[in-house]
Order: structure tokens, then C-alpha cells, then sequence
């Protein structure tokens, strides 16, 4: 069983896509983002000089180092290989995995895509994130690496620039549409639940994790995040915005029940 993956720069899509394509035919979704700390943790553990800077610079100085000092920081591919290892230790069902560490390398000759965009249309979509100038300046270095990581493996590609969500998710399920005919994926109603409840779970570790650094200016009681209604239904994508402390399973949208 090998898993799906969706590379690419930062603002492209690639959760969305993912999380849609897990829901509508029944996958595990592996959000690399969600596993940031984790990937953090063991790269300070195994000595990274890089990760042991990231954490002595406070958040301030730190976002003010140089855009090559920022992108050796961000650890794109010294991760790279834990996303990997975390991946192919997943059970059934099919897992569809994605994040801007998903390289090439990393993906090997399993079936995989990569989402792209020009920089103008990039810029516009992170422009809602609230990224400061630092931040901005790495994923737009980082867009770079990835794109010419691509090329120089001569991968796939899906370029966004003029597709919706909609569009995006049909070029990657056309894609895709060998590997997620075959499976597996889940059986039934209750293991559908069962990998929305893991997603959630995911997303509560990486807030867990970002909220236990000691230059963290924030308490876990005061995050809040959207996590994904667990009625069930392939076709439902509502989301609920709930401090991190407060889920408590089944999330569900109002209105939704669990299906089955």
C-alpha cells in the first residue's frame, strides 16, 4: 500500500485538496504541519545545530536573521525523511499525505503531485495569514526551493494559478484516480469517524506542542483552531472553531449528526 502525496509551495492548496480528497473517498490525511513540533523535537534531540538556533532566538530576533539563516531553520530537509517515516508506518486505510516538506526524494516512486504558482498569485493568497515579514520572506525563498526541486526531478506538476478549489481537487483526483480506486480505504461510517477524530488529534499536538516552548507568548487555553465536523458524511467539509481545551469528540457542525 503506498501513500498519495501532494507537495508544493506554501499557499497552494495543498491541505485543502488533501482533506477534501480524504473525506469525499475515505483516506487518512497526514498533515505535515500538524507534526512540526514533533519533527522539531527530534531533530533538537538528535543535536541539529540548526533546530538548537530556531529555539535560543526569540521570536523577534529571530524573524529578523537572514532569509538563508530562516531556511536553514525551518529544517525542510532535515524533515523531510521524519514525514517520510511517519507515513509509511501508518495502517490502513490509504493515506494521502502533504506538506511543503513532501520533496521528490521523499516520495520516491510512490504516486504524487505538485502543486505550484506563480509569485504574484502566492503572495495574494498568504496575504490572509497574517504573516509577518520574515515569515513572508521564507515561504516565498522556500516556494523557490521547492519549485526547482520539482523541475530537477521532472515531476509532476499541477499549476493553480487559474484553478479554484474545485478545479485543483479535480486535476489531483484525475491524478489519483488509479491509486484511490484501488484502496483501501475505510470500511464504513464508523471508521470514517475514527480518522476525522485522528485529524482533530493531530492538530491538538501541534498546538500542544508550538504552546510548550518557552518563548511561546501564548497558553493552550487560549488557542483556537477549526477542526473538522466528525458526522462522517463523505461530502460534508464543515468546519468548527473551538478553543483547543474545549474539544471534546464528536465534534460536529450544527445541524450534522453521525452518519450511520
Amino acid at each position: 500500500m503506498r501513500p498519495l502525496w501532494i507537495g508544493g509551495q506554501a499557499g497552494c492548496g495543498k491541505s485543502t485538496v488533501a482533506r477534501i480528497l480524504a473525506r469525499r473517498h475515505g483516506l487518512r490525511w497526514y498533515n505535515a504541519d500538524t507534526r512540526t513540533w514533533a519533527h522539531r523535537d527530534r531533530a533538537l534531540r538528535a543535536g541539529d545545530p540548526d533546530a538548537r538556533r530556531f529555539e535560543e532566538l526569540d521570536p523577534v530576533e529571530r524573524w529578523r536573521r537572514p532569509v538563508p539563516e530562516l531556511l536553514r531553520m525551518s529544517l525542510h530537509h532535515v524533515r523531510g525523511p521524519m514525514v517520510a517515516e511517519d507515513v509509511r508506518g501508518l495502517p490502513a486505510p490509504l493515506t494521502i499525505a502533504e506538506g511543503t516538506t513532501v520533496t521528490p526524494r521523499v516520495t520516491g516512486d510512490d504516486p504524487a503531485v505538485w502543486l505550484l504558482a506563480s509569485r504574484a498569485t502566492r503572495v495574494a493568497r498568504l496575504a490572509g495569514r497574517g504573516l509577518g515579514e520574515g515569515q513572508l520572506a521564507l515561504y516565498l525563498e522556500l516556494a523557490e526551493v521547492v519549485a526547482a526541486e520539482v523541475r530537477a526531478a521532472g515531476a509532476p506538476v499541477i499549476t493553480v494559478d487559474d484553478r479554484d478549489v474545485a478545479a485543483t481537487v479535480a486535476a489531483v483526483e484525475e491524478l489519483f484516480a488509479e491509486p484511490l480506486a484501488a484502496g483501501p480505504k475505510a470500511e464504513g461510517p464508523q471508521e470514517r469517524r475514527a480518522l476525522l477524530r485522528e485529524a482533530n488529534a493531530a492538530i491538538i499536538e501541534q498546538c500542544r506542542g508550538f504552546s510548550s516552548r518557552p518563548w511561546a507568548n501564548v497558553e493552550l487555553s487560549q488557542i483556537r483552531r477549526g477542526f473538522g465536523c466528525e458526522c462522517g458524511d463523505p461530502g460534508c467539509l464543515a468546519e468548527v472553531e473551538l478553543a483547543v481545551c474545549d474539544y471534546a469528540p464528536p465534534v460536529l457542525a450544527p445541524g450534522h449528526t453521525p452518519t450511520g
